[in-house]
Order: structure tokens, then sequence, then C-alpha cells
């Protein structure tokens, strides 16, 4: 993401999602919240797919291009758990 093989839209989307995530923790007791979150986290898998499938060079990579696609993908990979652990936090809340 630093190393500008991703877009901005790529670190603009994950940033908003953490902002939201931020509240959804912060506001306990609202359910709104986390089901913006959880809605934001699956919106980010599909468009961190896209964002890495379209930015890949096929050319030699740097080093830091590698580590930045590396850790793009690692958090790409990270996700549905992620979205497992905000789903359960939904039904705790009262999530249907």
């Amino acid at each position: 993401c630093m190393n500008y093989i991703l877009p901005p839209s790529y670190a603009w989307g994950n940033f908003s999602v953490l902002a939201v995530g931020i509240w959804a923790i912060v506001q306990r007791d609202s359910l709104d919240a986390i089901v913006m979150f959880l809605t934001g986290l699956l919106l980010t898998v599909l468009t961190d797919i896209i964002h890495i499938s379209v930015s890949y060079p096929s050319h030699d990579l740097s080093g830091t291009s590698r580590f930045s696609l590396g850790m793009a993908i690692f958090s790409l990979l990270l996700k549905p758990l992620s979205c497992y652990l905000v789903y359960r936090m939904y039904r705790e809340r009262g999530g249907e």
C-alpha cells in the first residue's frame, strides 16, 4: 500500500472500515455499528481481491514492493477470520 503498487482507493477503503470498526468497539450497545463493520469487511474482501489482481505487476518487483503486496495478501487472508469474529460479536449483541 505504501509503495504505490496498490491504488489509493485500497488504503482509503481499508482505513474507512477500520474507522467504522473503532466506532463499533466504542459503542458496545449499537447493533448498527457492528452491522456496518461486518458489511464493510465483507465488501473490502471483494475489493481487495480486485485491487490486488488488477494492480499486480508482471515484471520484477523490488523488495519493498514485494513486502507491500505480501502484507496486502496476508491481510486479505486474515479477513475471513475477522468476519467470523465480528459475526460472533453481532450475535452476542442480540443480532438474529
